[in-house]
């Protein structure tokens, strides 16, 4: 337990982590990385190079700060954080090594203001919340250990096919190299991919929604070729049918929330469509009776995946429409647009896309009256600040 001294320190250091917060995490994973360039191979490299794994981070140690007298408040971001970490093989001996280098990168930034106090109160408090996430992390291990008969970390896929579905996005359907079952896994989780491109030192992580319907004994992830794009890149262009690949257990908590027969509308940007092809298909199975709408939106028809799938699914489930637009014709998806359209404001929202298309589609709801609790939304990556209040 932290004594009211403690906490109240931690605490009074707010107003200056939301000053100097991202340049204290920009200086712990430059020192980190230098004197531990191993634990590269646990990170996506290009989020660190575009600044948004800082970020995340500064909004996680400044949520903490903020909550130190109650936890509980940023269970959330444990959870989410926690499935990340457990996909990517972060386990409870790497946490010493982060609370060394995050306190020495608060002396570094601060300079004065980071006083012996004020470190040892933070030393403390690190101790702590490090223990939260490490406890929540243990559990999801033995989760997976034990759904996936003692699948733990990376193991050899296989390509059984490779299935081009737009003009950006194409669909890789994966098998266990040991042919061992694989565990149903919850429709809207991901799993963490690793390669090792031809003369890097390091794996490169990325972490893929699973777009098909759990029970099939197969992964199928379906990839949109960025620019650049390390990953993304080896996928479209290396990987070939029967070459291997490793890949770790389903992780995530982007599900259904299990509230009954209530509506559920889907709105999702570009590759935000991948975790919603997946519930759409769970969905048709299960509760086809189900009230649904899909809105999609894609930059135009060309780079639309999944169109005749879901179609197919839509025209499968008596009380379920899709809606689709296309910015080349359509314009974006606009809150004029979506109060139009909208069938109904009860029931499950959910939200998946890229950044611009969050922030639009939140705040969209939010003039629409609907409640906080009842919108989920995922990010491909690190969480940014959308400027809006986080629902999970």
């Amino acid at each position: 337990m932290l004594s009211e001294k403690t906490k109240s320190i931690v605490q009074s250091t707010v107003p200056v982590l939301i000053q100097h917060g991202t340049a204290i995490t920009s200086c712990f994973y430059k020192n980190l990385f230098t004197d531990h360039p191993e634990l590269l191979n646990l990170f996506n490299q290009s989020n660190q190079k575009q600044g948004r794994q800082q970020e995340a981070l500064a909004q996680a140690v400044l949520a903490a700060a903020a909550n130190i007298d109650n936890l509980e408040v940023i269970f959330p971001i444990v959870k989410q954080v926690g499935h990340k970490h457990r996909s990517l093989g972060v386990k409870k001996e790497h946490y010493p090594i982060v609370g060394k280098y995050l306190l020495e990168a608060m002396k570094e930034v601060l300079g004065n203001q980071a006083t012996d106090e004020v470190i040892t109160a933070w030393g403390e408090a690190y101790g702590v919340i490090a223990g939260v996430f490490i406890g929540e992390e243990n559990k999801m291990y033995h989760q997976a250990e034990n759904q996936c008969g003692g699948w733990s970390g990376f193991k050899s896929f296989k390509l059984a096919d490779k299935v081009v579905e737009s003009d950006v996005i194409t669909s890789f359907y994966l098998t266990p190299a040991d042919h061992q079952s694989l565990p149903d896994f919850l429709p809207g989780q991901y799993i963490s991919v690793r390669v090792k491109p031809d003369g890097d030192a390091f794996w490169h992580n990325r972490q893929y929604s699973l777009s098909n319907a759990p029970g099939t004994g197969i992964f199928r992830i379906s990839v949109k070729k960025e620019q650049p794009g390390t990953v993304s890149g080896f996928l479209h262009n290396q990987l070939s049918i029967g070459d291997f690949i490793e890949v770790s257990a389903p992780a995530g908590d982007f599900t259904l929330i299990d509230n009954g027969p209530e509506p559920i509308t889907f709105l999702s940007g570009g590759i935000g469509v991948t975790p919603f092809i997946s519930m759409l298909n769970d969905l048709a199975k299960r509760n086809p009776e189900w009230n649904v709408q899909f809105i999609h939106s894609a930059q135009n028809e060309q780079v639309h995946a999944f169109k005749k799938e879901v179609n197919h699914l839509i025209q499968s489930m008596p009380n379920a429409e899709a809606v689709f637009f296309y910015e080349n014709t359509d314009g974006r998806l606009s809150f004029e647009e979506l109060q139009r359209i909208l069938l109904t404001k009860k029931g499950n929202f959910y939200v998946c896309g890229p950044v611009p298309f969050l922030k639009a589609m939140l705040k969209a709801l939010s003039l629409l009256d609907i409640e906080k609790n009842r919108i989920h939304y995922e990010f491909f990556g690190p969480a940014v600040h959308l400027n809006e209040p986080q629902t999970v």
